[in-house]
C-alpha cells in the first residue's frame, strides 16, 4: 500500500484517498467541514478563483473531511473540486433552480457515507419553488439536506442540513432559521442532525440565539413549537475564546464575528472543533476561514 501511494504520488494521481488516505476512525466518527469557498466570478483580482482554486483543493485535501458543507459554490467550481478531489460525490442544486446559480452543496465521501434521502428548500414563502424569494432578500437562498448513512457494519444514520443566509436583509434571517428548525423538526426519522452553514450572523444575532437556545422566540420569549436545540461545536469546546472571526476578506483577519457555524443535535458527542487558518504565503483560499469539526454520532 505504502509502495501504491508513493507511485501515485510521482505519477501526479490526483485521487486524495489515494494519497493521503485517513488512519482508520471509530466507524461512528465523522469529520465535517463548513467552507464559503467564495464566488467564483467575483473580480477579486490576485483572489480571482483562478488563482485560488489550488488552495480550495489543498484545504480540502489536507483536513479530509467525510462530509463538507460547501456554501457560494458555482458549477464550474464544482466540476472542479470534484475533479480534483474525484472521492467525493455531491448533493445540491442551484439556487435558481437545477444548475443556476449558486449552490449550498452537500459533497460527501462516497467510500465512507451513502445517501438515504435529499432535498432544497428555498428561504421563502413557497419553499418548494425554486428562486423564490419573499422576505426582503433581493437573492434566492437555499438549503440543501441529506439524509446519510455510515458505510460499515453497524452503520450509523444522521441528517445534515447546508446553508446560506442573507447577507443584507436581517428580518430574511430570523424567517429562515425557523424555515430550517420547522423542518429539522419535521425529519421523517429521530436521527442526529448537523447543520453547516455561513449565516452571514453573529453570536448574539437573534437569528442565532434563535437556534441555539432551545428555540425561544427572541422578540418575546415564548416557546415555540419546534423545541429545537442545537450546539455549536466550536462553542462547545471554546466557550471562552475572543478571537473568532470567519470573514477575513482574503486578509486573514481574525476580527470580527464568527458568521460561519457547525452546529449539531446534542444527541452528537464533540470531539475536535476548530477555525481553519490555513493559508500559502499569506494567500487565502477564500474570504471566509472554513470551519471543521469531528463528531461521534452514537446511535
Amino acid at each position: 500500500m505504502r509502495l501504491l501511494t508513493v507511485l501515485l504520488v510521482l505519477c501526479g494521481c490526483s485521487n486524495v484517498w489515494a494519497q493521503s488516505r485517513p488512519s482508520a476512525r471509530d466507524g461512528a466518527e465523522l469529520r465535517v467541514m463548513s467552507f464559503n469557498i467564495r464566488y467564483g466570478k467575483a473580480p477579486d483580482g490576485e483572489n480571482h478563483w483562478d488563482k485560488r482554486h489550488d488552495l480550495v483543493f489543498e484545504v480540502i485535501r489536507t483536513h479530509r473531511p467525510d462530509v463538507v458543507g460547501l456554501q457560494e459554490a458555482l458549477r464550474f467550481q464544482l466540476d472542479a473540486i470534484r475533479k480534483a478531489l474525484p472521492g467525493y460525490d455531491e448533493i445540491g442544486v442551484g439556487r435558481e433552480g437545477e444548475d443556476r446559480g449558486e449552490y449550498n452543496t452537500i459533497l460527501y465521501r462516497a467510500d465512507r457515507l451513502k445517501v438515504l434521502d435529499s432535498g432544497n428548500f428555498w428561504y421563502s414563502d413557497t419553499p418548494s419553488v425554486p428562486g423564490s424569494k419573499h422576505w426582503g432578500n433581493n437573492l434566492p437562498r437555499i438549503c440543501t439536506w441529506a439524509h446519510l448513512e455510515t458505510r460499515e457494519a453497524s452503520p450509523k444514520r444522521f441528517y445534515f442540513f447546508n446553508t446560506h443566509l442573507d447577507h443584507q436583509s436581517q428580518p430574511s434571517r430570523e424567517r429562515s432559521v425557523r424555515l430550517l428548525a420547522e423542518r429539522i423538526a419535521g425529519r421523517k426519522t429521530a436521527d442526529p442532525v448537523v447543520v453547516t452553514g455561513d449565516f452571514n450572523a453573529g453570536e448574539n444575532n437573534p437569528a442565532i440565539q434563535y437556534l441555539v437556545s432551545r428555540g425561544e422566540d427572541s422578540r418575546n420569549g415564548a416557546q415555540t413549537e419546534h423545541r429545537l436545540t442545537l450546539i455549536d461545536t466550536f462553542r462547545k469546546l471554546h466557550p471562552d475564546a475572543k478571537v473568532v472571526g470567519t470573514f477575513n476578506g482574503f486578509k486573514g483577519t481574525r476580527t470580527g464575528d464568527k458568521i460561519d457555524y457547525i452546529l449539531v443535535t446534542p444527541d452528537v458527542r464533540v470531539l475536535q472543533a476548530e477555525i481553519v487558518y490555513d493559508n500559502r504565503d499569506g494567500r487565502y483560499p477564500s474570504d471566509h476561514f472554513p470551519l471543521t469539526a469531528t463528531i461521534q454520532i452514537s446511535h
